[in-house]
């Protein structure tokens, strides 16, 4: 007794196959449906590429024309529609952070929390666009809850808004398509410059150091009338960054590589007095600090060096920072000790790098 050949059932089986696909293609197109063979190497590389566009343009890059990202954008909106003018009551900052996530912004309610506090920072934003009321952090501590702070905005934020009702600027829909909003604030103010900017997204991050008003408004100036001014030229007037926390910045290479390619960096020092504390003691008191360098990190950074035996001669360590004074860090040495000697050795409140990009 022989098998029977194998073919015929095979192929049987494979038309089969075939067409009970076939059946089933012709079945989704009957109801409206198209199912097609992708590659998915492909269909991802494109789908990531979107990902990233929108998270570059969303977190990271600020509209040069107004200097804001979208979701700040939308809070100075939201609260000029609320008419919270400088010359208005604070309101609770939960209740403009729900205008905006329910109106403008569908994303986290802390996004937009951190946001409004970062406008309101005095030591972040060279010049604040929102006027906080409470606890909105400090450089070594966060802000309080939304629902214990108030805000309002400033007067800065005034000359952002202006005229917005004068279709100046171009409306879009919201995410929902209910409400429209502005593409861009009309901003008389140049803020991209006067405040900088910071943000991380995919394969990118921006870092623009906040300048003096007076001096981008000389050098905008000057750039009108001479329109082929060169960076040298326009650094009479800028001649560099002004940190909102102060400090002095260590040579002027790195920011003329910033102003001429758009990537530089440049170092800042603390700025630091001798003074006699007692009749027996020296100390050195630092009146600034390098940016968004705070008072407690130094002090650790000071505890870690003195654990390590990097650093000796310190008898004290002392935050008197407060609101009249502004910051006051007393170092005190031991009897005997070099302020200068120290000062060249204690990198915590020498130098710190920033990059402009």
């Amino acid at each position: 007794m022989t098998d029977a050949p194998s073919g015929p059932a095979d192929g049987s089986a494979e038309s089969s196959a075939e067409s009970s696909a076939l059946l089933s293609q012709l079945a989704h197109e009957a109801a409206g449906e198209r199912i097609e063979d992708i590659d998915i190497s492909k269909e991802m590389e494109g789908s990531f590429l979107e990902y990233a566009y929108s998270v570059i343009y969303s977190r990271a890059l600020p509209d040069a024309r107004d200097g804001l990202k979208p979701v700040q954008r939308r809070i100075l909106f939201m609260m000029q529609d609320m008419g919270l003018r400088p010359e208005k009551g604070h309101v609770k900052s939960a209740r403009v952070v729900g205008e905006v996530m329910g109106k403008l912004h569908p994303h986290g309610d802390s996004s937009i929390y951190d946001a409004l506090v970062r406008l309101a920072q005095g030591f972040a934003m060279r010049l604040p666009l929102v006027d906080g009321h409470g606890n909105f952090g400090s450089l070594d501590d966060g802000p309080a809850a939304s629902r214990y702070t108030e805000a309002r905005l400033a007067g800065a934020a005034l000359a952002m808004t202006e005229s917005l009702d004068e279709d100046v600027v171009d409306f879009v829909p919201n995410y929902d398509n209910q409400i429209m909003q502005p593409d861009v604030l009309p901003s008389a103010v140049p803020n991209l410059l006067v405040n900088g900017a910071s943000g991380i997204a995919v394969g990118m991050a921006t870092n623009l150091a906040p300048h003096n008003l007076i001096e981008v408004v000389d050098g905008a100036k000057h750039l009108l009338y001479h329109p082929d001014a060169t960076v040298d030229e326009l650094m009479e007037f800028i001649p560099g960054p002004d940190l909102p926390g102060g400090g002095i910045i260590v040579g002027l290479d790195g920011v003329k590589d910033a102003y001429r390619s758009g990537r530089g960096a440049f170092r800042t020092r603390a700025k630091v007095s001798i003074e006699q504390l007692s009749p027996r003691r020296t100390g050195l008191v630092v009146t600034e600090l390098p940016h968004l360098v705070g008072p407690e990190r130094v002090i650790e950074k000071i505890k870690q060096g003195v654990d390590a035996k990097k650093l000796s001669g310190i008898s004290d360590v002392a935050d008197l920072t407060d609101r009249k004074n502004g910051m006051r860090l007393v170092i005190t040495l031991k009897t005997g000790f070099s302020p200068k000697l120290f000062l060249n050795s204690c990198t915590a409140i020498r130098r710190s790098k920033t990059r402009s990009a």
